[in-house]
């Protein structure tokens, strides 16, 4: 099988390390060739506090999921996380020298090149620049402004921001554990591509996906993204209120919150209690299912409710804005008992659990197909549509370079050029993504 036909997600996570191979089989569907998971032991909230076992931890993985499907991996996506992550809202406009001409994809990427440019605080540096909707000479809502006429090109802009050296040191790890990084996407984007369909976007979603140091937030509109958040709690603060709260070790009170765990204490009767075995020849500790479920729900009904203050933010309350899909959660932290009931109550918002088996081939197992690795399966999806781009875009660039050889009919010339701009649209798009990974990429070598 051809390298070119694979694609590998690596998601670097709080609590574990992913890597996935995967390619689309021939009806699309996304067939998963290798797995390899390995314990996350050099992060924490999602940024890298320590190189050398953060690199030993994705060594790991890649190796698994190389035995596994008995392939070599070389190029890997990436996907970033972590409490810097920001978003903000951006409008910015050209002036186009001449309103006789139509609009092409040189302008939109000079629009975007501008946005690019934006002065961040120091230590900063965007990491996605995703556009909204233009105006055209004042004409709003306008989704795609090439072929149109038109002097004055304005977009809106959701704009992702991360800290230069947490996406430095990611960088570093995947490079010393002799890998190339072929592309960064932000996690919750990724997620989104794995669990969410198109109708959910176009009505109006928040996604939430809860992992181990962080719950990231992504909220989708008419089918464009419009908000995205990182909070920097998730699943292991539970283990460690359980850990405080029951005065037993780590390794237990992970296991107490998957086993016995539950988001609505009211679900637990008073007389149900479980025995921890005590250290070393102490008496064994007994705990009540009840207070168990209070210690969980009551860290629980925080995250909920600051996810929900920035769905609030974003403006659902907004007649035009509702999010009609309500809610998906994702992450290991959504199998929780009664997670879903508790942030029903909580938000008012229909709420289900996000599966990504949407995507994947009929004879997946049911390990794959689990809310923990849905970020790894978009981040294989991600780099399979881009791989996917590039390849047509490079077919469609050899079709605009023969057509001028062929004469032809002086009046065809008008129907025919929009047709020549399509191509270019695809290609320069793709381009504003491609020459922020080679930045980054001179950025990691001179670095060294």
């Amino acid at each position: 099988m051809e390298q070119k036909d694979i694609a590998v997600g690596l998601d670097i996570g709080t609590t574990k390390i992913v890597a996935m191979i995967g390619r689309y089989n021939d009806y699309h569907k996304l067939e998963i060739l290798g797995i390899g998971k390995s314990k996350s032991l050099g992060v924490h909230r999602g940024v890298v506090n320590n190189i050398t076992q953060t690199i030993q931890s994705i060594q790991q993985a890649v190796q698994e999921a190389e035995s596994v499907s008995g392939m070599k991996i070389e190029d890997v996506v990436v996907g970033i996380a972590g409490q810097h992550i920001r978003s903000l809202q951006h409008s910015d406009y050209i002036t186009r020298p001449d309103a006789d001409e139509v609009i092409g994809p040189r302008d939109i990427d000079t629009l975007c090149n501008q946005v690019h440019k934006l002065v961040m605080l120091p230590g900063e540096e965007i990491i996605h620049v995703l556009p909204q909707e233009y105006k055209v000479d004042g004409q709003a809502e306008i989704t795609q402004p090439i072929g149109m006429y038109g002097g004055r090109l304005e977009a809106n802009f959701h704009v992702v921001v991360g800290q230069v050296s947490s996406i430095r040191n990611i960088g570093r790890c995947v490079k010393s554990a002799g890998l190339n990084l072929d592309k960064i996407t932000l996690e919750p984007l990724a997620s989104a591509n794995a669990v969410l369909s198109q109708e959910e976007k176009e009505a109006g979603v928040a996604l939430i996906d809860i992992g181990g140091g962080t719950t990231d937030l992504a909220i989708f509109k008419d089918g464009i993204i419009r908000h995205t958040a990182v909070i920097p709690f998730g699943g292991n603060v539970i283990t460690e209120d359980i850990k405080e709260g029951c005065s037993i070790i780590e390794k237990q009170a992970e296991l107490l919150k998957i086993k016995f765990g539950s988001a609505w204490p009211g679900e637990n009767k008073d007389n149900e209690i479980v025995s921890i075995p005590g250290l070393r020849g102490r008496e064994p500790k007994e705990i009540t299912l009840k207070n168990l479920s209070k210690i969980i729900h009551a860290r629980v009904v925080e995250i909920i409710e600051q996810v929900y203050l920035e769905i609030k933010n974003y403006g659902h309350e907004e007649q035009k804005k509702k999010l009609i899909a309500g809610i998906v959660l994702t992450g290991g932290g959504s199998q929780l008992k009664h997670l879903k009931q508790l942030v029903e109550y909580i938000t008012g918002m229909d709420t289900r659990i996000g599966y990504p088996n949407e995507h994947l081939a009929g004879d997946s197992d049911a390990e794959t197909t689990s809310p923990l690795y849905a970020t790894a399966v978009g981040l294989v999806m991600n780099s399979l549509e881009h791989r996917k781009d590039v390849v047509v875009q490079q077919q469609d660039t050899a079709v605009v370079e023969e057509e001028p050889v062929q004469p032809q009919p002086q009046n065809e010339e008008d129907i025919e050029e929009p047709q020549l701009q399509e191509p270019r649209e695809k290609k320069v798009r793709k381009s504003i993504f491609d020459s922020w990974a080679e930045k980054f990429k001179d950025f990691l070598d001179n670095a060294e």
